[in-house]
């Protein structure tokens, strides 16, 4: 996905959001818009990948704050709220008799509703507090774009390239609708601190990564997934995936710069830009296929 004029202004609030994470100094905090303004002008042009003007800036603020992981408070208490609201998902998901089909639409629908977990987004707002009401009143809602019917056709190897810290415990609920299908997992998680994403230091925490058949990283530190830095058994998992499943918008962003696939996106809408090239409205439940 290409750079939009909208997420000029969104990745200076994200910024200043993450600034506000780490310091007091208000000194610090001038300097780093300054200097994350010069970066944004140095890489926004029409037709630039997000991600390459994303990156470049977080970077460069994580740089000034001296601060490898500025949202570390935040990812804890994404998590907390995740445990609190996962019984409420499984027992929703399990309600009634529901066939095999209708138990994976479900799981995916809660990882989808998952994707909230994502702080700083500008114009996002989720209230912690009260995330198991607005689950619920999502998951009456349903799947807006509903592909799992063609996705669970392809569950035999799948990739799943996980987003934030939080929604990784909602994503466990596919991961087990995938293995009682008789599928394998492939947990693909950051390399490195970036925003709330999950890293492998958070999956092994977590005990997630006893409930998928490996777990590997992008390689980077990167916004989503940049396909230059990562490793090769990454990109040898993708070409022999019998379906790629990419969370969350800054996935979805880089991702869809590549030819790959099937490869199915699971994502909240939670900005224009992304809605609209989707073709779908702000707020939005995906679960899209590309095959």
């Amino acid at each position: 996905m290409k750079v939009d004029p909208q997420c000029s202004y969104c990745l200076l609030s994200r910024v200043h959001y993450e600034s506000k994470l780490s310091t007091n100094d208000e000194m610090l905090i001038d300097k780093i818009m300054q200097e994350c303004i010069r970066v944004l002008n140095h890489t926004y042009a029409p037709g630039v990948p997000a991600s390459l003007v994303s990156t470049s800036m977080h970077r460069r603020a994580y740089e000034l704050l001296d601060d490898d992981d500025p949202y570390r408070d935040m990812k804890e208490v994404c998590n907390r709220t995740a445990e609190k609201v996962f019984p409420i998902a499984k027992a929703m998901i399990w309600e009634g008799n529901p066939s095999d089909a209708e138990l994976f639409r479900r799981a995916v629908l809660a990882a989808v509703i998952g994707n909230f977990f994502d702080f700083g987004v500008m114009g996002l707002e989720v209230p912690i507090s009260v995330f198991d009401d607005t689950f619920r009143q999502h998951f009456i809602r349903g799947l807006d774009i509903d592909d799992t019917p063609r996705m669970i056709k392809r569950l035999d190897n799948v990739v799943y390239v996980a987003d934030n810290c939080g929604e990784i415990l909602l994503d466990t609920l596919v991961f087990d609708m995938i293995k009682k299908l008789g599928g394998n997992v492939t947990l693909v998680v950051r390399g490195k601190p970036i925003l709330t994403d999950v890293t492998m230091k958070d999956v092994k925490e977590l005990g997630i990564d006893e409930k998928v058949d490996r777990v590997l990283t992008t390689g980077s530190g990167s916004i989503g997934v940049d396909m230059e830095q990562a490793p090769q058994e990454l990109l040898d998992a993708f070409s022999s995936a019998s379906l790629i499943i990419s969370k969350g918008m800054a996935n979805y962003e880089t991702l869809t710069e590549h030819e790959m696939g099937p490869i199915a996106y699971l994502l909240k809408a939670k900005c224009k830009p992304v809605a609209r090239d989707i073709g779908v409205d702000v707020g939005h439940s995906v679960a899209r296929l590309f095959e």
